[in-house]
């Protein structure tokens, strides 16, 4: 897996395009929930892209970290995407290890925090990860806060 971190205004367009395409195909078509997916947080000046390319250079695997205030207090960790092809061989710990790690470096003594949904909890427990609020819908679907305290 080739990771890489870019602005907004980095992105190719056929980059940016390739993840619209696999944020929409995961959390609108796949998950079945129609809801506002371009919210101008991408294009924050701030936000770090997340792109995993699988050995064809295809992006398989994608998040964005984003800087305190923006969605959260905190730095926030968002948009956590695996394409179905890449599911299974550990590349989604790969992706929240990376996004950790450029959160770490943006933004050094910030929590991060993200709200996940509640299904994936133990995966993000195990990632460090804990709860903070209680499961709530969030466009029908139940998530959890979630926060990675710095020590």
């Amino acid at each position: 897996m080739q990771w890489s971190e870019l602005a907004f205004n980095a992105l190719s367009v056929d980059e940016l395009y390739e993840v619209m395409k696999l944020r929409v195909d995961i959390f609108v078509v796949e998950q079945n929930c129609p809801y506002p997916e371009l919210d101008d947080k991408d294009r924050h000046p701030e936000t770090r892209h997340i792109l995993g390319r699988n050995p064809l250079g295809d992006i398989v695997a994608y998040a964005r970290v984003l800087a305190p205030g923006v969605s959260y207090p905190e730095v926030s960790i968002g948009r956590v995407a695996v394409a179905e092809q890449a599911r299974g061989a550990g590349v989604a710990h790969q992706l929240m290890t990376e996004s950790m790690t450029v959160a770490r470096r943006h933004w050094p003594a910030e929590n991060i925090q993200l709200g996940g949904q509640e299904y994936l909890k133990s995966f993000y427990q195990k990632m460090g990860f804990e709860p903070v609020s209680e499961m709530y819908l969030e466009d029908g679907i139940p998530h959890l806060d979630m926060l990675f305290k710095r020590n």
